[in-house]
């Protein structure tokens, strides 16, 4: 297969005509090898319109979508990015120019994903998602949904830092952009509508009220 060639389908297919404008980032769609990241007797499918699974029921979240949380970031070269359940966001922010953290929760998933990194100079960690490596990010983003507002990774952003996630309570989710304020505070802007699977692990426990 001629994954160049699919690359190019799919930035011209999925990524422009979904208001994705950003030059950078649409060069580094079409270069950074999302093949990679699945078993090969996937490879075949990351390039349409589809949640192909990582492993474990990890996905990768479609180009379109993560295109879209990418370009709401406005990530610069030379900034500092953790990328939470999302590794191909960190292959492509690589490709960009930031210095990328790729955070897993499970060592079987970045068994699959961790090679193709580490070739894009991804640093990885394998750690509960509930205990973001390190703080004073510049960026941060999930490919995974979360069930409520993430205030470990919020804690984590340094002043003026980015947090693009979707926020999924229900069928379907809100992808949505916080950013934290030279003096403390946050603020949250929704984004577009995404059906990505929760984190499993940043799901509250049920609670019953008699």
């Amino acid at each position: 297969m001629d994954f160049a060639a699919a690359r190019k389908v799919m930035v011209d297919s999925q990524v422009r005509v979904n208001d994705v404008t950003d030059r950078a980032l649409q060069a580094a769609l079409m270069a950074a090898p999302r093949e990679g990241l699945v078993p090969a007797e996937r490879a075949y499918a990351v390039y349409a319109e589809t949640a192909v699974e990582i492993a474990e029921g990890r996905k990768l979240m479609p180009a379109r979508d993560i295109a879209k949380l990418m370009q709401a970031l406005e990530a610069r070269p030379g900034e500092r990015a953790l990328c939470l359940a999302a590794p191909y966001a960190a292959m492509v922010l690589a490709r960009m120019g930031l210095n990328v953290t790729a955070q897993e929760a499970s060592q079987a998933v970045m068994n699959q994903v961790g090679p193709a990194l580490v070739e894009e100079t991804v640093a990885t960690v394998v750690r509960p998602f509930a205990e973001p490596e390190g703080e004073g990010w510049d960026v941060m983003v999930s490919e995974a949904a979360v069930h409520v507002r993430p205030e470990a990774w919020l804690a984590a952003l340094r002043p003026g830092g980015r947090l693009a996630v979707v926020e999924r309570s229900g069928p379907v989710g809100k992808a949505v952009l916080y950013v934290r304020g030279r003096e403390g505070g946050l603020s949250r802007k929704e984004l577009f509508d995404s059906t990505p699977p929760v984190l499993a692990e940043l799901t509250p426990a049920p609670t019953f009220a008699l």
